[in-house]
Formats: structure tokens, C-alpha cells, sequence
């Protein structure tokens, strides 16, 4: 079975995947770029022609960062990883924060309660808006991957929810050494966590530490 997979998901020392007081010029609240910038200057990063110019780092970062893509035939976000909306969309002309061609060239779908029409963009990427718990997510997302594995994006409440439910094989979790104090907080609720995963941690000269955790048996 195709595995489900968390990468690059930077929380603050204190566990916030997020800040507080997200809107359409702060994606990640009052946090600002703070939680991304190690991967901000990367290579990987900077192929994707969001942040920056010229070619962008090597090194342990990028090592980490550039995991993000092979392997992977969908993605499963949260309805405020898309967009800063809440409730019924007032109307449908909002595509997302990453324009016309966005970065993932797979099916992503979108949970939300508030369905709307497939969207479909430039470069393979169509949002699907589902109204679904974590297991028929997945099982509409693995429909649409055509074998290869899942990834879950976030925001922290999404990544939250398919831990809760032992659904992720794979999370790579960056801390990174800031704290925000308020926002929405990863790990809230996931006591023992520890117990499923073997763990390994990577320092990295930015100053952030890599951890990766892998599901100890399969389901």
C-alpha cells in the first residue's frame, strides 16, 4: 500500500505550525516567513520560483527539503493551507496562494465543509474540495494518486487529525528555534505519539533541527 507522507512542516519551540491572524497578506499569521525561512534560500525552494532569486543553497536543508516531491501522486491540505477563507465561499475566484501554475503538478484535495467545483490549473494541479474525515480522505486521495503515496501539507489541525487517526507513515517535522506564543499548535492532544514512530534528528547549521519519524510497523 502507498505510504502517507508529512514533509517540511516547521513548528516553533513552542509546537506552533502556525501564528495567529492568518489573512491574504499573512499565510502563516503573525509568525510572518519566520517558520520558513531555512528552506526559503534553498535550491529545492528556489526551483519552484516562489522565494527569490538565483540558484539557492546545498547542504543538510536542501537534502531535507527536495524529499518533498518524488514518490508522491496527491496531496491532501487543509482548507486554510489554500486559502485564508472562512465559512461559505463568498464567490469561487480565489485559486490558492501559489498563481496560475501552482507548485504541486498531482491532484490535491482540499478539506473543507464547504465543497466547491474541481479546480483545474496550469501544470497537472486540480483541487478537489471534499467535506470528509481523515480515512475517506485518504481513500479518495489514494483514488487519485494512481499508486504512488500521499502527502499530507498541513496546516498544523490537518497533520493534527491524520496523526490522531494513525494514518501517517512518514513526518518530517523541522523546529525551528523561535517561539510564537499563539497560533495552532501541532502536537496538542498526541500524548505518546513518541511510541508508534522511531525518530532521528538532524541538526542543521540554520540553526533548525530536522526530525524524522517513521511508522515502527506497517498497518
Amino acid at each position: 500500500m502507498s505510504l502517507v507522507r508529512v514533509h517540511n512542516f516547521s513548528v516553533s519551540l513552542d509546537g506552533f505550525g502556525t501564528g495567529e491572524g492568518q489573512h491574504l497578506d499573512a499565510p502563516f499569521g503573525h509568525a510572518g516567513s519566520r517558520l520558513m525561512e531555512w528552506a526559503i534560500g534553498t535550491r529545492t525552494f528556489r526551483a519552484m520560483g516562489l522565494h527569490g532569486d538565483g540558484p539557492g543553497s546545498f547542504g543538510v536543508d536542501d537534502a531535507f527539503a527536495a524529499a518533498w516531491g518524488p514518490g508522491i501522486g496527491v496531496e491532501i491540505m487543509g482548507r486554510n493551507k489554500f486559502g485564508p477563507h472562512r465559512g461559505p465561499w463568498e464567490d469561487e475566484e480565489w485559486k490558492g496562494w501559489w498563481g496560475g501554475n501552482p507548485v504541486f503538478h498531482t491532484p490535491v484535495v482540499v478539506l473543507t465543509h464547504h465543497p466547491r467545483p474541481i479546480l483545474a490549473m496550469e501544470g497537472g494541479t486540480t483541487f478537489h474540495f471534499v467535506d470528509a474525515d481523515p480515512a475517506s480522505a485518504l481513500e479518495q486521495a489514494r483514488a487519485l494518486a494512481g499508486g504512488l503515496d500521499v502527502r499530507i501539507g498541513g496546516g498544523a489541525i490537518t497533520v493534527r487529525q491524520f496523526l490522531e487517526a494513525d494514518l501517517i507513515d512518514h513526518l518530517h517535522v523541522v523546529v525551528v528555534p523561535i517561539v510564537l506564543g499563539r497560533g495552532e499548535r501541532l502536537w496538542d492532544g498526541l500524548e505518546g505519539l513518541e511510541e508508534r514512530f522511531e525518530i532521528e534528528a538532524a541538526p542543521s547549521p540554520t540553526g533548525v533541527v530536522h526530525l524524522v519519524l517513521t511508522r515502527r510497523t506497517a498497518r
